[in-house]
């Protein structure tokens, strides 16, 4: 039986992709460790990875382009990262009133924590409205508009105006990339929109972003960091990749 190490380059750069779609990014280093081969190796396979448009190389690995995703594309990345956010976040919901989350994946773990809850959620997500409302003391709402199928979402000027007709406690989202010079960034202009929309209505605004999106920027503005009042990760709290975030956000 062939080792992982006798893998062609066609089945090596297979395996990265499924590395990249199973943890969000690839690190370098690791990524040679698990298929047996050299650093070398792997960085032309990054790099012809790269021309195909599947990722974008950074230092020390690669993380995946920025572009509109399904749902069930995002679901299925970072999954162990994602749930650690959910669990911080836990005691940041609110019994009562209303709370909003986007159309991220990350932020519709948040559907999964409402037991026993008489709140009021409002997203612009079918999937996380649907999470939200299996829960009987939970009232979902689901924002309408122009249905986006690349990313399973609502957008557009009437998702923007129901977004902002209910006052929010907590608002919940996720970005497609966060920066600490611009702040977070989204792929659309569209989702940037109906984020501030709720944001404009919120008492509160939480970021939740996973360590793969730290340092990146995608093509629109969404909100600079100090308009967030939380920045959540699945990193611990002293680790080092937040160091460019201190002092700008608070961190959790």
């Amino acid at each position: 039986m062939a080792t992982t190490g006798t893998l062609g380059a066609e089945d090596r750069r297979a395996h990265l992709t499924a590395i990249l779609e199973r943890e969000g990014a690839i690190r370098l280093d690791d990524a040679a460790q698990e298929l047996d081969v050299s650093s070398m190796t792997v960085r032309r396979d990054l790099a012809d990875l790269e021309a195909a448009g599947i990722l974008r190389r950074v230092r020390g690995g690669a993380i995946p382009t920025l572009r509109p995703k399904t749902f069930t594309e995002r679901s299925a990345t970072s999954i162990r990262e994602k749930g650690i956010i959910a669990e911080k976040v836990r005691t940041l919901i609110p019994t009562d009133g209303a709370i909003a989350i986007d159309a991220s994946s990350t932020a519709g773990g948040i559907g999964r924590l409402l037991s026993e809850s008489a709140l009021t959620v409002a997203t612009n997500s079918y999937p996380n409205f649907l999470l939200a409302d299996e829960n009987r003391d939970v009232t979902a709402i689901l924002i309408g508009g122009q249905a986006e199928s690349r990313t399973d979402s609502f957008i557009g000027p009437i998702a923007c105006q129901a977004a902002g007709s209910l006052l929010y406690r907590r608002f919940f989202f996720s970005a497609a990339a966060v920066d600490p010079i611009v702040g977070s960034s989204e792929v659309t202009l569209e989702e940037a929109q109906v984020k501030q929309a709720f944001a404009r209505a919120s008492d509160e605004t939480v970021l939740l972003a996973t360590a793969s999106k730290l340092g990146q920027r995608a093509m629109a503005v969404g909100f600079a960091l100090e308009g967030v009042d939380l920045l959540v990760t699945e990193l611990d709290i002293a680790h080092p990749l937040l160091d460019p975030y201190r002092g700008l956000v608070e961190l959790l």
